[in-house]
C-alpha cells in the first residue's frame, strides 16, 4: 500500500491539466501516474509514431534526443525524455516493424 498522498503525485497532474489546456488538438496518448515515480508523467502512444513525433515537436524535444530500441523482432520503440512545468516527462511509442518483402523478417 502506498504511503502517498494524492496531493504527492501533483506535480505530473499539473502538467497533465497544461497539456489538456496547450495541446488539446495532439492525438491523446495513454497516460501513466505512479506513486512509484510520484514526480514522472509518462505518455504512451501505442501504433502511433506520428503521434509520438506531433508531441516530440510540441514540447520542443529535440529529434538527436529521441532513443531507439526494439522489442523482438517485431517492435519499434522510441523513447525520450523532457522536464514540462516540473514533471519528468517520459515520452514512448511503440510500432509493428514490417516483415520484409518476401515475407523473411
Amino acid at each position: 500500500m502506498s504511503t502517498l498522498t494524492l496531493a504527492e503525485l501533483n506535480t505530473p497532474l499539473r502538467a497533465l491539466r497544461l497539456f489538456s489546456a496547450e495541446f488539446a488538438h495532439l492525438p491523446a496518448p495513454c497516460v501513466s501516474v505512479s506513486v512509484l515515480y510520484p514526480d514522472r508523467l509518462e505518455l504512451f502512444f501505442h501504433d502511433d509514431l506520428a503521434g509520438f513525433e506531433a508531441w516530440r515537436a510540441a514540447l520542443g524535444i529535440a529529434p538527436e534526443s529521441v532513443s531507439h530500441d526494439e522489442q523482438g523482432d517485431h517492435t519499434r520503440v522510441l523513447s525520450a525524455d523532457a522536464i514540462y512545468a516540473g514533471a519528468e516527462l517520459h515520452l514512448v511509442g511503440f510500432a509493428r516493424i514490417a516483415p520484409a518483402p518476401g515475407g523473411a523478417a
